[in-house]
């Protein structure tokens, strides 16, 4: 088994783990469960926990890597980089809500090379390997065939970090464009759901590391046009639009966000 392979391996294992300890401690459906870090920015016990469990597991196997978690400042040093969100979906996970997801990545310079996103609510795994594509519970994913944008249902993501004003500007130029917007809560299920056919491209205008390295590296292997979030986006987020590469380039025109740069893998 190749170092890489090895990895993969291990951050499925992990990921699916994590995502077990979660659910155990997940709240009952009701008001959120939570402390308030920030606007509309939720904490919980399990955030906490489950990235504590990533972080020891991960340095148990890997002690030459890096890693870079949302919560609690850890991070570590390395040529390889683990890049992890516990709870990607805290506003839902703290009500209750089924869509969330624990987010596993590993990052390597300016490359994505393996991503798992364990949904235990809705009983899904996501995973891709550089190289090797991507799955939704084991059966490959591919993104999908639209190229249109008013046939296409896209995902607008929505930051506290952005004022409300550019946010509205952003959905109003792609309604305007005939598009069927969604908001989902999770922007790493937003984008695997790219990644899978279910939606044909996701737009933000701020969204951060940990929120996205597992899933760009399973929207590569999927074969979709993404931007290049690093360099540039690191810790301290960015602008990502992620898309079917029939409307990709006609989406970054509407939503006015950086120019995908390839159209994943063949």
């Amino acid at each position: 088994m190749s170092a890489l392979a090895r990895r993969f391996a291990v951050a499925q294992a992990l990921a699916e783990q994590g995502g077990a300890l979660a659910m155990r401690m997940r709240p009952p459906p009701g008001a959120p469960q939570a402390t308030l870090k920030d606007r509309q920015d939720w904490l919980t016990e399990a955030d906490g926990a489950v990235e504590r469990f990533l972080s020891d597991g991960l340095l148990a196997a890997f002690p030459e890597d890096g890693f870079l978690g949302e919560e609690a400042g850890r991070t570590r040093d390395g040529r390889l980089r683990w890049v992890v969100d516990p709870i990607d979906g805290t506003s839902n996970y703290a009500r209750g809500a089924p869509r969330w997801c624990v987010s596993v990545g590993l990052i390597e310079g300016d490359g994505f090379l393996l991503g798992v996103l364990a949904a235990p609510a809705m009983a899904e795994v996501f995973a891709g390997c550089q190289g090797q594509g991507a799955t939704l519970n084991g059966a490959p994913i591919r993104v999908a065939a639209t190229d249109r944008l008013d046939r296409a249902i896209i995902e607008a993501g929505w930051s506290p970090r952005v004022a409300a004003a550019d946010y509205l500007a952003l959905c109003r130029r792609v309604l305007d464009a005939g598009v069927m917007l969604r908001a989902g809560g999770s922007g790493a299920l937003g984008l695997a759901d790219v990644a899978a056919g279910r939606m044909d491209g996701y737009a933000e205008l701020h969204i951060n590391l940990w929120d996205c390295a597992a899933a760009l590296a399973i929207l590569i292997e999927a074969g979709a046009a993404v931007n290049a979030f690093l360099p540039g986006g690191a810790a301290a987020g960015g602008p990502i639009l992620a898309g079917a590469p029939g409307i990709a380039w006609a989406l970054t025109e509407v939503a006015g966000l950086p120019r995908p740069v390839g159209r994943g893998s063949v």
